[in-house]
């Protein structure tokens, strides 16, 4: 069995590296050649967590598996990440562990090569600001990725506490683009592509306030009663997804669709739009919606890629378990 730990990831697994892996396995979840597996997600009744696992099978690929972990609201007074994953991976043929992988950076360079995914494919080509909304851990990952797949002029952002967009300040100064705080109205009326990531259960981002051409991804809403965005914005849009039935369970479809306003059948699988399948936008007016809800499968495809490069470059560590 081959060990990646975390302090290892940072040097072997790149963005682009993570970019690559998601597309592919949101392409093949559209040719019904991957499979995501019911999750799991429990509130322990200890120290205010919640733990869960998301796992399925890549039959292109042949990444079999599961990441175990949550949320574990106390570990910044520890000096620890609140978010705590670790992914197995299974050999396909024997049913063997093959890998034990470090999740934690991994969880946030693959949820932002989602919505990079989702930038590439469906955001207009003459996109030139960047809205933020949500100043968190994982928003420095999501305006990365973000400024690989454009030539964004500025960085406007919002948060509901102001001074936390300093982490996204010292992003956008790295990359030698103008960074301006502002107002949702503001935001909405002048950014071309809009990611929110926040942890919230009542929408932040209203309809009206989102002009026409714009793309939004939505990668914060992944739990029951979450909320980003107002419903009636899913109405005005273009709706895709990574998977449809967590869209509507999970996701930040859950609410349009509970009150009538999209069907399941309007939301489509952005791998469609990566095989060719789908003409995703058709229109510089057209709204478009990514609502990234995270699937186990992103993490088997990160986490593929990841003992491929430690192999490779020989700091894998090998356990006989026999």
């Amino acid at each position: 069995m081959i060990i990646v730990p975390e302090r290892e990831i940072a040097g072997l697994v790149s963005a682009s590296d993570c970019f690559v892996a998601i597309e592919a396995v949101f392409a093949a979840m559209a040719r019904d050649r991957a499979v995501n597996f019911p999750v799991i997600r429990e509130a322990i009744g200890h120290a205010d967590a919640l733990y869960g696992f998301k796992s399925g099978f890549d039959r292109e690929s042949l990444a079999l598996g599961l990441k175990s972990g949550g949320f574990w609201p106390q570990n910044m007074d520890k000096g620890l990440t609140n978010h705590q994953s670790t992914i197995f991976l299974f050999d396909a043929d024997t049913g063997q562990c093959r890998a034990v992988v470090g999740g934690n950076l991994l969880t946030a360079l693959r949820t932002a090569a989602a919505s990079a995914v989702s930038i590439r494919h469906l955001a207009r080509k003459d996109a030139r600001v960047l809205g933020m909304i949500g100043a968190g851990h994982q928003s420095t990952f999501q305006l990365r990725a973000a400024l690989d797949q454009r030539s964004f002029d500025k960085v406007v952002a919002w948060n509901l506490h102001p001074q936390g967009l300093d982490r996204l300040a010292a992003v956008a100064a790295e990359r030698g683009i103008p960074f301006e705080v502002v107002d949702l109205d503001r935001l909405g009326a002048e950014a071309d592509v809009i990611i929110t990531i926040t942890s919230s259960f009542a929408s932040i981002l209203k309809a009206v306030q989102v002009r026409p051409g714009t793309h939004l991804a939505c990668m914060g809403t992944d739990t029951k009663g979450k909320q980003e965005v107002e419903a009636a914005l899913l109405a005005r849009a273009t709706v895709f997804t990574d998977e449809v039935a967590q869209s509507v369970t999970i996701g930040e479809a859950q609410h349009a669709v509970g009150q009538g306003l999209i069907a399941e059948g309007d939301i489509v699988q952005i791998g469609a739009v990566i095989n060719g399948d789908h003409p995703g936008r058709t229109s510089d007016d057209q709204i478009t919606l990514f609502d990234g809800t995270g699937v186990g499968l992103q993490d088997l495809a990160v986490a593929s890629a990841a003992v491929d490069l430690a192999v490779r470059r020989g700091v894998a560590t090998t356990v006989d378990l026999t």
